[in-house]
């Protein structure tokens, strides 16, 4: 298989697609597959609008096609919703070429946070932009229902996984900081809901491993909280491990790859019960879900450390890799 992947989500920028698509793009390669991944980085691009750290693809259609003939695939896959996703979509019903997508982000929620756009006009320029493929990928049942809900027609599953030999138990972090650790990783930015966890009356100390465009106001709001920065790799498995606990703020996210990082380490999450965490905690003993965030974030502490590991160990990239596979659609 030729599989070409676009993408408008993809390295320099550290989040659960881009982890996600590098993975799966690795394994296929590893298996024989010829992948190819176009994302902005062979692009002229510009900042995206409040957020600076993403770089967006500018009148990429053009540069786009010729990649695409030079290649030759004989499958795309359309993961993102940004010019690039738009550009191959175009490019694909021009040519009749079946794809595929997937669901990563809950843009309408996204984007109201940030503007106050009705979600309901973003959620029907987003079914339309995926409504046009052969499938639509999503990870959880909570996801699926209600994206059918919304209208979409092709919603195929898909989860995720993680890498159990980089995330272990051991070494821990010992932060040098009172218990318990209360940990939140990944972007620092507005529809993370961060600032409900750094709000909560908790003991110990809060820690924030990861960068964003609100960092610096949640900084000044809370200075008691120790900010960590990007980590990645080892150093990033040793700030999970040494947490006690893993607190996932955000209401919007669909699935939320870093719950499965900090269960592998053997830290317990605590979560509010939306989609993501409704699909990956209840009844697994590796963490609690409640409306009430304080509370679920106290009733993790309780948790046994080798049950999260142990439920972490249901989620394998190798079955993430064959499921993404069997299900894309290939050219006449």
């Amino acid at each position: 298989m030729r599989l070409l992947i676009v993408t408008d989500a993809w390295h320099p920028q550290v989040n659960g697609v881009v982890r996600t698509l590098s993975t799966i793009a690795a394994m296929l390669q590893a298996q024989g597959d010829v992948v190819e991944v176009v994302g902005p980085d062979r692009f002229r691009t510009l900042p995206m609008p409040s957020y600076p750290e993403i770089r967006l693809a500018v009148r990429p259609r053009r540069a786009l096609a010729a990649m695409a003939d030079a290649f030759g695939p004989s499958a795309v896959h359309i993961a993102t919703e940004g010019p690039l996703g738009w550009a191959m979509r175009a490019l694909c019903r021009q040519r009749r070429w079946p794809f595929t997508t997937s669901f990563h982000t809950k843009f309408p929620d996204y984007l109201h946070a940030r503007t106050g756009l009705p979600r309901r006009l973003a959620w029907s320029v987003m079914r339309r932009f995926h409504e046009a493929g052969a499938g639509t990928f999503a990870a959880t049942p909570s996801l699926r229902a209600e994206l059918a809900e919304r209208g979409f027609t092709m919603v195929r599953p898909w989860s995720r996984g993680v890498d159990l030999d980089l995330f272990r138990p051991e070494p821990r972090e010992e932060w040098g900081l009172p218990r318990p650790v209360f940990l939140y990783a990944g972007r620092v930015a507005v529809e993370k809901n961060i600032e409900a966890f750094l709000a909560l009356d908790l003991p110990g100390s809060k820690v924030v491993v990861g960068d964003g465009p609100q960092r610096a106001e949640l900084a000044r709001r809370f200075p008691r909280t120790h900010f960590a920065g990007w980590r990645t790799g080892d150093a990033l498995a040793r700030a999970y491990a040494g947490a006690d606990a893993f607190v996932f703020p955000s209401r919007t996210d669909t699935f939320g790859l870093v719950m499965l990082e900090a269960m592998a380490c053997g830290t317990p999450v605590a979560a509010y019960p939306v989609t993501g965490p409704l699909d990956v905690i209840p009844g697994s003993g590796a963490g609690v879900v409640d409306t009430d965030l304080r509370r679920a974030a106290l009733a993790a502490l309780g948790c046994d450390r080798a049950a999260c590991r142990a439920h972490a160990e249901r989620f394998s990239w190798e079955a993430c890799t064959a499921s993404f596979r069997r299900q894309l659609v290939p050219r006449g």
